[in-house]
């Protein structure tokens, strides 16, 4: 099936695959709740009528956006889908109108591709570091912050295969 937006039923797919990174500490762990409330962020990636990958962009403010619980089943990764999951979120952010998409990471390189900069972690809004307390890791987050200003983003460049 591909690349498409998620449904309610993806919310058990997608909650299987963040959790199974977050028991690495790899990804902050989500309630199956907290799916079923963001599922409209959502982007899946399904194979053989299974999830295999997911993705969130989830709006913070009138021109700023997060690329947030990107996973990839573990035998599909450097196959593509995470590649098209952000790119799918990149697209969505720019048909939004959102200026700047930022990310907290461990995939640096990955992110880079795509246009993504180094930024101090306090120069993002506070409100988008609310979410870390909850995380295991606060007060010693070891995340790099990303962010890509999106106006430049050229849909030709990054959409058909530089990335």
């Amino acid at each position: 099936m591909g690349l498409r937006k998620a449904i309610l039923k993806d919310s058990v797919g997608i909650y299987s695959l963040i959790n199974a990174y977050a028991k690495e500490g790899i990804l902050l762990p989500r309630s199956l709740n907290s799916i079923y409330e963001n599922i409209r962020d959502f982007w899946v990636y399904e194979e053989d009528g299974q999830i295999v990958g997911c993705c969130a962009l989830h709006v913070v403010w009138e021109d700023l956006a997060e690329i947030k619980s990107l996973a990839v089943r573990e035998d599909l990764k450097g196959k593509g889908v995470g590649t098209r999951l952000v790119q799918a979120c990149l697209k969505e952010a720019k048909d939004l109108g959102i200026k700047r998409v930022f990310v907290l990471t461990y995939a640096a390189d990955f992110f880079e591709r795509f246009g993504f900069y180094t930024v101090q972690k306090e120069s993002l809004p506070h409100k988008v570091l609310g979410e870390c307390i909850n995380c295991v890791k606060f007060p010693s987050c070891d995340e790099v912050a990303m962010q890509m200003e999106v106006e430049k983003l050229s849909l030709a460049e990054n959409y058909e295969g530089r990335v």
